[in-house]
């Protein structure tokens, strides 16, 4: 990280200078760190710029100019979602800045990093990556300015942009720049995008399929007559001649045709609709997102264009997810699992919350429209081997400073979908579906638990392993599938609270999500509570719900309230939905159109929560029980001819009495003294003195800020 570092190292110069919006945390839930190390392993010497001052090109000199690029990111997180909330507001703090102090990176960092970095060494390679550049590599909505925004390739100036987990491309790239081949002729890379010349093709016998308008087809090929082999067109040999009569018909298998699509598919480039149709028509917006949505998944997606003014933004297909192998190799790099000694020994709350954590799998099936993991990870489940994660649960239990015997978390986007993949091969790469669990769990997904229960007992069977907790979240529809899984969690790795994401109880807002039914959660509550009692242990659900997501309503709100009130939920913080660039939920909200079906400008309207008091009111719902929230539910359901539900009766939503403006501090006060005999968290009702109360106190929020991303609790 610095110039004396380079001296003791014996360096005139780096390979390449990675410049991150992120505290340096060498621990491998940090991207910087993964990229760090894994170029180090290819034989590279790489220099970390980290949270630099952005106002001026000095601190991009700092390690002088790199020999071959620099790798510039915003860090773990959007810089946007990270410095702005819900409601466009600047945050107060940083979990990935050292003291946790807010203000350490600019708006849209990458752009702003890309251009500072070519200031400073003018002609330099510049890379762009992780999941600032990877959500914005086409045309995008931009939630904070309410307008759709170029792809950040051109506004970057950027050479090549790498999207994706992309280790792989990483190192081809980077291997040939060293070799003296020159970025701009590097365009045959999986996984990146870059900008071209209008019309350009890889090649002369590649085909485009016209997308630019709704409901209009591309190229038709004409399709090869099956009753007519290669022999009718072929002049016979002289020794060699057909009987009078006689045709012969070729009928070709299975395999060769499916051999054959993927090969056409992989001289094929689908053109979306151009940045400046988009931006002015939320339709055309809309079909754009469907194409590029269907054209995911690696082993069929073709390569997309997108033109800007009278250039064009060339997507390669998404990189080939990591084998076993690879994986493994990849976690198994020498992290130091501890941020840069020049921090002094500040505190950095993200490092903080998976410092002894372990993370088993990338990707996600799950498809979550509100959610980014898909588009950026992809839906293929990457897994690394049992042997690999409990070496490094050994690491931890040996090498890292201030290990008490519990690791915190054995997860990754999803917690039990470790291992899960599809059971055709065949059928995997063919397959165009958003989700392998939605509406429906697919008939060809394994969704066996028995690896990750094997996972869970030789873990914590360890030396020097006291416990093992399960902090990521899992999908309870899967779980349901296995009660022995449940029973297993219930019984070793729950610390009292699991966290669980039903998003919501309305089916018309759940189909917008593409999340199952609240049927499957309240199944896999049941079973939890079954399996915890079972276990002689008190345990409850910590469930998170989502307000203001596109197709919800009000009355959907109202419901959803009415559930939380049945089921004794108090929920303490609440998320309300944000807008994150490529999500399909953000599609729905700019266009107001489902991209989950065909669009077409008469389709269906989807129901979009945009204006602040419509927001304000769907999250008042989600807090009915706050005093600070009573007087604008009573005016909502008096003007909505529910005032039957205001009262003080146990099955009213508010109640009848006016009271006086408090602060939350006295709200929470006062719910507490209501609540000094018992409380109940997760549907159960236990004594308000028991030692796990005050942590359900605090932890029974029932929502999250973000995935992946701290809250003021300490909660991923």
């Amino acid at each position: 990280m610095t110039r004396e570092e380079m001296e003791v190292l014996g360096w005139d110069a780096c390979d390449v200078i990675l410049v991150t919006g992120d505290a340096y945390v060498d621990h491998p839930s940090f991207g910087m760190a993964i990229i760090g190390r894994f170029l180090e392993a290819q034989g590279f010497r790489v220099g970390i710029i980290s949270q630099p001052d952005w106002r001026s090109a000095e601190a991009f000199r700092a390690l002088g100019r790199p020999r071959l690029y620099f790798g510039i990111t915003a860090g773990n997180m959007d810089s946007m979602v990270n410095r702005y909330t819900a409601e466009r507001k600047i945050r107060s703090d940083d979990a990935y800045t050292p003291g946790g102090m807010a203000g350490r990176r600019p708006d849209r960092a990458v752009l702003v990093y890309s251009q500072r970095a070519r200031e400073a060494y003018p002609g330099t390679t510049i890379v762009i990556g992780s999941i600032e550049a990877s959500l914005r590599r086409v045309a995008h909505y931009d939630y904070w300015s309410d307008t759709v925004r170029r792809s950040v390739l051109p506004d970057s100036k950027a050479d090549i942009l790498l999207y994706g987990n992309a280790e792989r491309a990483l190192a081809e790239l980077t291997h040939r720049l060293a070799a003296g081949e020159k970025v701009e002729d590097i365009r045959d890379l999986r996984g990146t995008a870059f900008m071209v010349p209008r019309g350009w093709k890889p090649a002369d016998d590649w085909l485009e399929v016209d997308s630019t308008r709704i409901d209009t087809p591309g190229k038709v090929e004409q399709h090869k007559n099956p009753y007519v082999s290669d022999q009718d067109s072929a002049p016979c040999s002289a020794d060699e001649e057909k009987p009078a009569g006689e045709k012969v018909i070729n009928l070709p298998n299975r395999a060769d045709k499916i051999a054959a699509r993927l090969k056409q598919n992989a001289q094929t480039t689908v053109r979306l609709p151009a940045f400046e149709a988009v931006k002015d028509d939320p339709v055309l917006y809309a079909h754009a997102s469907r194409v590029m949505h269907l054209e995911s998944n690696p082993g069929n997606a073709r390569a997309l264009v997108q033109a800007h003014a009278d250039r064009d933004v060339w997507l390669n297909p998404p990189p080939l997810p990591l084998s076993m192998e690879e994986m493994d190799g990849v976690y198994g790099l020498p992290f130091a699992r501890a941020p840069h000694p020049s921090y002094d020994g500040l505190r950095i709350p993200a490092w903080e919350m998976i410092r002894f954590s372990v993370n088993i799998m990338r990707g996600c099936f799950g498809g979550c429209t509100f959610c980014s993991i898909t588009e950026h990870e992809g839906r293929v489940i990457q897994s690394r081997s049992e042997p690999s994660i409990l070496r490094e649960i050994e690491e931890i239990r040996d090498h890292t400073e201030g290990f008490t015997g519990i690791i915190s978390d054995l997860g990754g986007p999803s917690a039990n979908m470790y291992r899960m993949n599809c059971r055709d091969d065949n059928v995997q790469r063919l397959c165009r579906r958003l989700s392998c669990v939605y509406p429906s769990i697919c008939v060809n997904l394994d969704t066996d638990h028995s690896k990750l229960i094997s996972l869970y007992r030789k873990a914590r069977e360890l030396p020097g392993i006291k416990r093992i907790f399960i902090g990521s979240g899992l999908r309870y529809d899967l779980a349901v599938r296995s009660p022995e899984y449940i029973r297993e969690l219930a019984a070793h790795h729950v610390g009292g609270l699991l966290k669980i994401a039903p998003e919501h109880t309305e089916e018309n807002v759940l189909s917008k999500m593409m999340k199952p039914g609240i049927g499957a959660y309240e199944e896999f509550r049941r079973m939890f509570e079954r399996f915890s009692r079972e276990a002689g242990k008190e345990q409850y659900l910590v469930p998170y719900f989502i307000a203001a997501h596109p197709g919800t309503t009000d009355e959907d709100m109202l419901n959803l309230a009415l559930w939380l009130k049945k089921n004794n939920f108090r929920l303490d913080q609440v998320q309300t939905f944000m807008p994150t660039p490529l999500a399909i939920a953000t599609t729905m909200y700019h266009s107001r159109k489902n991209p989950l079906q065909k669009i077409t400008k008469d389709a269906e309207p989807v129901e979009t929560v945009r204006k602040g008091p419509v927001r304000r009111l769907h999250k008042a719902f989600l807090r009915y029980h706050d005093p600070d929230n009573w007087q604008l539910l009573r005016e909502w359901l008096r003007r909505n001819g529910r005032a039957d539900l205001i009262g003080n009766a146990p099955h009213h939503l508010v109640p009848a009495w006016k009271s006086a403006p408090v602060s939350r501090h006295q709200s929470q006060k006062g719910q507490r003294d209501k609540q000094a005999a018992t409380s109940r968290a997760g549907g159960q009702a236990k004594p308000a003195a028991s030692p796990g109360n005050a942590k359900a106190g605090k932890f029974a929020a029932g929502s999250r800020q973000r995935k992946g991303v701290p809250t003021r609790s300490g909660r991923k």
